[in-house]
């Protein structure tokens, strides 16, 4: 099958390195939900944005594989949060822009997205709801790994304090949309 194009020139980061404390330990994006695990509901819709759709995990790549063009883990043990993953992605993106998503977060739409897109310039675009931003919905200019780079070797763990030190650029959406709807626990997954 032939690579997809990339409208956007940005590379996808797939976050799915946790450890999955509230799901018991299993890891979230190979969880079954509506008969598929959640990674394959992300790369269904973000495989036509990219050529270039990166996974961050740090178990089970052989599982991951097949759902991107690029694996990568984070460069130190004990599963450090998800700031460490979009940094390896940061590394390895081929693309001036990473869209970033969790991989658990399979209601995700195509117009939210586009709308997310269309703000990707220099600058971060976050999604907003109300007074909080959801980093994990967010695009980072490639160019900010340096900056990164430095945050994390000054202990900088909280993808939020980071994004929001750069003065990021928002999309509005309601309190409660269901397309934002993280399922990690297994009362979330089962209702949803």
């Amino acid at each position: 099958m032939p690579a997809p194009s990339n409208p956007y020139n940005c590379s996808v980061l797939l976050l799915a390195g946790g450890r999955g404390q509230r799901m018991g330990g299993a890891d979230k994006g190979l969880l079954d939900w509506q008969g598929r695990p959640m990674i394959a509901w992300l790369h269904d819709l973000v495989r036509p944005l990219t050529d270039d759709l990166i996974i961050s995990c740090n178990r089970n790549a052989e599982c991951y594989a097949p759902f991107a063009d690029q694996l990568v883990a984070d460069d130190d043990a004990g599963f450090l949060g998800p700031l460490a993953g979009i940094r390896a992605g940061l590394r390895a993106a081929r693309r001036p822009n990473l869209l970033v998503l969790p991989c658990d977060a399979p209601q995700l739409d195509s117009a939210l997205l586009h709308s997310l897109l269309s703000h990707a310039g220099e600058r971060v675009v976050v999604i907003r709801q109300g007074e909080f931003i959801e980093p994990l919905f967010s695009i980072i200019p490639s160019a900010l790994q340096a900056d990164l780079q430095r945050a994390w070797q000054a202990g900088e763990r909280s993808p939020q304090r980071w994004l929001r030190s750069l003065s990021p650029l928002t999309v509005e959406c309601p309190a409660d949309d269901p397309r934002l709807a993280n399922l990690n626990t297994p009362e979330l997954l089962t209702r949803h």
